[in-house]
């Protein structure tokens, strides 16, 4: 089997990771089922650019067993599990492109692999995938029925793509769904952002000046949790809507230039370029940590910080980067500036990923079932999926809801009662 991973040697550990994440993960077991007995996926080359995590593996799974011919490379080099890639291969027969710390030429050799198996189907973590086909791989680009979108900064690509006309076949944002960034972006960013902190610096969130850069999902996830620990969080925002929420939410909203004085932890969470740059940097406390859980490494200006930099010292501890400034105090970079939840931690909780890639395996049997029929646009995920994927998250949870009576159907659909 053509792949390319670290040792096939980690595939028990890998195999026991899955399974693992499998147990919480009640929904996708249900699309896996419906997927296994209908084959709705039979014949169709796939090629999947996501993180390379046990919960990707059980997504990936599901989609083999729906008949899918898949491959999947990494969509971020320092979020691979290499024992998860291990047992896709060695145990499930997956041929995968994925080694944990890859540098850029061997990210692109892959992602060149996955685009060279001929998909009709794509899945991506970050647009990577859909932007290098439509740009160099016209054949491969006609022969797309479409494609799914896992992130907000995909999204935010894409939709440039498609203002451009740069956008070739259709795609899904499932990043948009409610049953994505509602749980996915608040519970488990929020969540495993800390987990990485915490994982690579032993800090305590309590009593700390915690600084959130973006108030959208991701941001509202990780402040919250902060806040819970005990923190003293400070939003920073460039949206005004967003700033007067979290100001209500009982955070301080500043600016970067003044939050950057009083900072102990810095988290950027925006989808943006060079959020925290040279002239914060030299503002900040001695000590001060820095990181990133945004999709690209692009929200910390790092070659600015190496440039006021007089010393950089590489992993004081793991994933972690000292910067040494030229008045003495030190900046302590996390995960290179990648996505520190995964670069230092394990992603986010299995329970919250059985909600998006469930909705990510049905939005691939939605565009093959509407194969033709869309056009080079990018579309949300349609409301049915939506409630079939909540519904079925709250009967796994074991909660029952109240149903609307026929009179309240009347009500809601009638315009004649008032006052």
């Amino acid at each position: 089997m053509n792949c390319d991973i670290k040792d096939k040697n980690l595939a028990p550990k890998g195999k026991a990771r899955i399974e693992w994440a499998e147990r919480d993960m009640p929904v996708l077991a249900q699309v896996k089922e419906k997927f296994t007995k209908n084959q709705v996926l039979k014949g169709k080359k796939m090629s999947a650019c996501l993180h390379v995590t046990a919960e990707t593996a059980n997504l990936v799974r599901t989609l083999k067993d729906g008949g899918a011919d898949i491959v999947l490379c990494a969509s971020n080099p320092l979020s691979t599990q290499d024992d998860v890639a291990a047992s896709l291969v060695t145990d499930y027969g997956i041929p995968v492109y994925a080694i944990k710390g890859e540098d850029n030429e061997t990210y692109f050799k892959h992602l060149t692999a996955a685009i060279e198996h001929g998909p009709v189907v794509t899945m991506d973590d970050g647009c990577d995938l859909v932007s290098a086909i439509s740009a160099k791989y016209p054949a491969i680009a006609k022969q797309i029925i479409g494609s799914m979108e896992e992130t907000t900064t995909g999204v935010i690509r894409l939709k440039a793509m498609e203002k451009d006309g740069a956008l070739k076949f259709p795609v899904i944002a499932v990043n948009d769904a409610t049953t994505k960034n509602l749980f996915d972006n608040r519970y488990g960013t929020g969540q495993s952002t800390v987990d990485g902190i915490i994982r690579a610096t032993d800090f305590l969130i309590a009593g700390k000046n915690v600084v959130v850069a973006g108030y959208g999902w991701c941001g509202k996830g990780f402040a919250l949790r902060c806040k819970g620990m005990g923190a003293n969080v400070i939003v920073t925002e460039v949206d005004p809507v967003k700033a007067i929420e979290a100001a209500m939410d009982g955070n301080r909203v500043m600016s970067m230039a003044e939050a950057a004085k009083v900072g102990d932890l810095f988290c950027t969470l925006t989808g943006n370029v060079h959020v925290i740059r040279p002239e914060h940097f030299e503002k900040m406390k001695d000590g001060a940590i820095v990181c990133n859980s945004g999709h690209f490494d692009v929200e910390l200006d790092l070659k600015g910080l190496k440039k006021i930099a007089k010393q950089e010292i590489k992993n004081v501890r793991n994933f972690v980067d000292r910067y040494i400034l030229a008045n003495g105090n030190s900046i302590h970079v996390l995960a290179e500036g990648r996505l520190v939840n995964l670069g230092a931690a394990e992603g986010h909780p299995a329970s919250v990923m059985d909600m998006s890639f469930s909705t990510q395996a049905l939005a691939t049997e939605y565009v093959i079932a509407n194969a033709g029929k869309l056009g080079p646009k990018v579309y949300n995920v349609p409301n049915e999926i939506e409630n079939w994927v909540a519904t079925a998250k709250l009967k796994s949870m074991g909660i029952a809801i109240d149903q609307l009576t026929p009179e309240q159907v009347k009500y809601l659909a009638s315009w004649q009662e008032g006052t």
